[in-house]
């Protein structure tokens, strides 16, 4: 019988990590909840979730030195998927609330206020991925549970080099949004796989899948 992969769910403080940690579970994997930093490098997966506002994760990563983690991880080709403002934190700044706040700058870009009479943007939402996408394979036309006011509105990422061109996906409120992004060993999701029913165990298997 195949070894289950082994994923660590970042363990810095972040509110949502044991259903985090539960839905990857459910998805086929064994779970790790740490920030043990051999443990973290030694995994086949890490996640990284995120909830509440841009500066507090930051801070809170910060403690743990999770952007370095996240570097060296991603250095050698390691899979690391962000969840939620665990994939805010990943473009260069966050703008909340007047508050310009350093991300950890893995891709170009500002997050944002969506620009949606009505904010949050909480519920379940389609998304528009692309045909090649490992995340979405054979569940591109499922819904996801989102709950967010802010996120990137633009992907100003390049290919470059023997990197393949990044699966970017979209979704709207308000205008589109990225929604989740697929770049060589990096992946992240704004909506949240582990709200997201059968459809977001079927995303995070997707991922445990491609490890």
């Amino acid at each position: 019988m195949a070894r289950r992969k082994s994923v660590v769910v970042l363990d810095y403080g972040s509110g949502n990590v044991h259903s985090a940690a539960k839905a990857i579970e459910a998805a086929g994997a064994e779970v790790d909840l740490t920030a043990d930093r051999q443990r973290v490098m030694d995994a086949d997966g890490l996640v990284v979730p995120g909830v509440g506002a841009f500066a507090a994760v930051m801070a809170a990563l910060n403690e743990v030195r999770g952007g370095e983690l996240i570097e060296r991880r991603l250095a050698g080709g390691r899979p690391v998927l962000g969840i939620c403002v665990g994939m805010q934190v990943l473009f260069e700044r966050g703008v909340e609330r007047g508050v310009d706040t350093e991300g950890l700058g893995e891709w170009p870009g500002i997050v944002d206020e969506l620009q949606a009479p009505v904010l949050p943007h909480m519920g379940w939402n389609t998304v528009d991925a692309p045909v090649d996408s490992v995340l979405f394979d054979g569940i591109r036309d499922e819904r996801f549970y989102f709950v967010h006011s802010y996120a990137a509105r633009d992907w100003t990422l390049e290919p470059y080099g023997a990197f393949a061109q990044p699966r970017v996906t979209w979704a709207d409120h308000g205008g589109r949004f990225v929604a989740a992004a697929e770049n060589g060993p990096l992946s992240a999701t704004q909506f949240h796989p582990e709200k997201s029913g059968e459809p977001g165990i079927r995303l995070l298997a997707n991922w445990i899948g491609s490890l």
